[in-house]
């Protein structure tokens, strides 16, 4: 549980008692280290990213170690999840010859960042692991190493420049221009974005779960009550709502990985 929720439950904090409102903030996203291992202290977001790991491979694992012609109830929703993403998402962009190799990749990606933002909702744990941008950076680097070494492999040192920069001397006097403004979105922006995008939405969507929940506890108390009840159907809607954009973000950052690849192997004109 998060500082500021622990704050409010733990000093039984309501409204007319005499104690503001506990907000919210960045020691929500602060954590004490659980234990330690190996010299190192482990904390609430390392061991959920470290669970996630272990019931994405977990999961696989017990779906595929025995595959049958006619599957089980697990194989099918083991299949089910790898064909989704695999003519979903990377046939879809890359196409089925050049993006077979890289399913495995964008499945890996996609169920393990849906499951670290699933804790959010999940008792206990209550926290996505993905609002730590360090995790969602680490996620846009791996996509980005693959990008920029696959755009100079298929192309060349010159070809994947041109590639890189969007080299097209046609355009006229824009020409020098649009090379940097090009070379600067796609080396320097490109990662950044692909890591906030997931790390700002996770993130928002913790601290509006953390303030509807405060928020029906802190009113819980005298004519408060009507409001906390409010307070507490907002937080039933926000779940419902985090659902859609748990799975939505895992989704919009393998189509961008996708995307990423396709430009890198896609030839230059």
């Amino acid at each position: 549980m998060s500082d500021a929720k622990t704050l409010a439950f733990e000093t039984d904090c309501h409204i007319f008692d005499g104690c503001g409102f506990p907000t919210p903030g960045l020691h929500s996203f602060l954590f004490e280290p659980l234990f330690t291992v190996g010299g190192i202290e482990i904390n609430k977001p390392m061991l959920l990213t470290t669970l996630s790991s272990v019931i994405v491979v977990g999961f696989f694992w017990a779906a595929f170690r025995n595959p049958k012609l006619v599957p089980g109830k697990l194989q099918m929703v083991g299949e089910a999840g790898y064909d989704f993403v695999r003519r979903g998402v990377v046939y879809e962009t890359i196409g089925k010859r050049e993006g077979e190799k890289y399913v495995p990749l964008m499945v890996s990606l996609f169920f393990f960042i849906w499951i670290m933002n699933l804790w959010s909702i999940v008792p206990i744990a209550q926290f996505p692991a993905t609002a730590i941008i360090a995790y969602p950076a680490g996620l846009a680097a791996i996509v980005y190493i693959l990008w920029v070494s696959l755009t100079f492999k298929r192309h060349g040192f010159l070809g994947g420049f041109k590639n890189i920069t969007a080299y097209d001397p046609s355009l006229g006097p824009v020409f020098p221009v649009v090379m940097f403004f090009e070379f600067l979105s796609n080396v320097f922006i490109r990662p950044f974005t692909h890591a906030v995008r997931l790390f700002a939405n996770m993130f928002a969507g913790h601290v509006l779960l953390l303030i509807f929940t405060i928020g029906a506890w802190y009113l819980l108390n005298g004519i408060g009550i009507a409001y906390s009840a409010v307070s507490f159907l907002m937080v039933l809607a926000m779940t419902v709502f985090e659902l859609f954009i748990q799975a939505l973000q895992a989704y919009v950052f393998i189509l961008l990985s996708c995307s990423y690849i396709q430009g890198a192997l896609a030839e230059h004109h």
